[in-house]
């Protein structure tokens, strides 16, 4: 091999992965979007207690491609009003929703204006999730509910389950199957 010019022997870091669980996290802005499904409420937030205090911004600084993306996030699709399961299920989620942060901010009052959200303190809880991109597969974590700051301070909270990408049965079609005769070190 030739040897090149400016490279430093130093270790590689891959981004640091939120560990599964819940934390106290702060608002930083909160909107509705427009999507091809429907209305969403898109909540931007940061932890703001304990050991990961401060982790979005720190991740979000440390991202030198030109699209970064603020990973603190948490997502979910507006009721429809169309009397469906699924309309159901989305005004639930709501009022889950309305119940966290009105239980975490004494004297807030849910009002119908998300921008209010800011500044709001809200117990975000973290789950597992496995990915898959062009054959690669990993792990990473995802904000999946939203809950009450006092049980996160207490840990009286449920961590959500853990969620592996489906698989056919039977089959294992994420990862390829071969003997090592082909390996180049193998003669």
């Amino acid at each position: 091999m030739r040897a090149y010019n400016d490279v430093k022997a130093e270790p590689q870091k891959g981004r640091e992965i939120l560990p599964a669980g819940g934390y106290v996290a702060k608002v930083q802005a909160a909107m509705v979007e427009n999507t091809d499904y429907g209305e969403r409420l898109v909540v931007y937030f940061e932890i703001c207690e304990g050991d990961y205090r401060g982790f979005f911004q720190k991740d979000f600084d440390a991202q030198t491609q030109e699209d970064k993306k603020w990973r603190g996030v948490y997502r979910m699709y507006l009721p429809k009003e169309d009397g469906s399961e699924k309309d159901g299920w989305s005004k639930k989620t709501l009022g889950g929703v309305i119940w966290s942060f009105e239980q975490s901010n004494p004297g807030y009052h849910w009002d119908w204006n998300e921008a209010g959200l800011k500044d709001k303190l809200v117990g975000v809880l973290f789950r597992n999730k496995e990915w898959e991109l062009n054959g690669n597969t990993g792990w990473t974590t995802e904000c999946r509910f939203l809950t009450d700051v006092d049980s996160i301070r207490q840990e009286t909270f449920r961590t959500p389950k853990d969620k592996p990408l489906k698989r056919d049965s039977g089959q294992n079609n994420w990862a390829a199957q071969s003997d090592d005769s082909d390996l180049p070190w193998k003669s």
